[in-house]
């Protein structure tokens, strides 16, 4: 895979975007970024993953993905080495980070809501509040693909 794949195949998950961070193309849903090239010369892009998830990618594929060096790699950042990457692999493990960032967005904002619904609530003492827990979402698809 190529730069141009991993650009193609990021913008093509629902509501991506492609934005700049510190000078490097990212991709965004909600604003938030998921994956970016910032190491593109390095011929690496970069997933925002958790620091479980980078574990399982590295150890079922070692020779496609690497833990960012230092502390951005401690949180889970991790890269994917383009040239030993398929389609198959580079779009699943886009899809995945893309997925992460999109049910971090609507826990955030789930959690403003109730913030803003209680501040409201206070101003309105008859008004009764209620709370829903929502159920964590899988990571991966239903027929259990893996990047």
């Amino acid at each position: 895979m190529e730069i141009a794949d991993f650009r193609r195949l990021a913008l093509a998950l629902e509501g991506a975007e492609e934005g700049s961070h510190m000078g490097a193309a990212d991709f965004r849903v909600g604003g938030r970024i998921f994956a970016t090239l910032a190491s593109q010369s390095q011929g690496y892009g970069n997933l925002m993953i958790t620091p479980e998830m980078q574990a399982e990618f590295v150890e079922a594929e070692p020779e496609v993905f690497l833990p960012v060096a230092g502390g951005w790699g401690r949180m889970g950042i991790t890269h994917i080495r383009l040239v030993r990457a398929s389609e198959e692999l580079l779009a699943g493990a886009l899809r995945a980070a893309w997925k992460l960032r999109r049910e971090k967005n609507q826990r955030a904002g789930q959690k403003r809501g109730v913030s803003a619904r209680v501040k409201t609530a206070a101003k309105r003492p008859t008004t009764k509040t209620s709370s829903k827990k929502s159920a964590k979402g899988q990571l991966f698809e239903s027929d259990n693909r893996r990047p």
